[in-house]
């Protein structure tokens, strides 16, 4: 993948439905090498698929955290099925260095989140944890 293959891709995961026509006239390449490049990259598996991305209305506004977590290693399947039972944890992610998990939970009200919080400590194995509310998305491709 070059400079020209993450434009596109770029443009793409702004907006999937613009035509290969605009696309080109923004990156200032011919409409066939667009749709080269996209089919090369559908291909290759580089482009998994498209989707739609619903705007989610003021009311349903949900509050975010991301805990970090130390864990046993010898307890981390266990505690990751443990995880897989609370609705409110969206994600998990393992990583090296100081922490072992980033668990990324939502939930309605914050006072929700308190008690996940409350609770995921209290998951034998979890060795301590680091919480942090998010305050906004900056940059969001997924």
């Amino acid at each position: 993948m070059d400079q020209l293959d993450r434009k596109i891709i770029a443009a793409l995961q702004h907006n999937a439905r613009e035509s290969t026509s605009k696309i080109a006239a923004k990156l200032g390449v011919a409409r066939t090498t667009v749709h080269e490049r996209i089919a090369r990259m559908e291909d290759r598996g580089v482009i998994a698929g498209y989707s739609v991305v619903l705007k989610e209305h003021p009311e349903t506004h949900k509050v975010q955290i991301v805990v970090l977590a130390e864990v046993q290693q010898k307890e981390t399947a266990r505690i990751i099925k443990r995880l897989e039972t609370y609705p409110e944890v969206k994600q998990c992610l393992s990583i090296n260095g100081e922490f072992d998990l980033i668990i990324c939970a939502e939930a309605p009200r914050i006072e929700d989140l308190d008690i996940l919080v409350d609770d995921l400590a209290a998951i034998p194995g979890i060795v301590r944890t680091n919480t942090s509310v998010i305050f906004g998305r900056r940059i969001d491709r997924i």
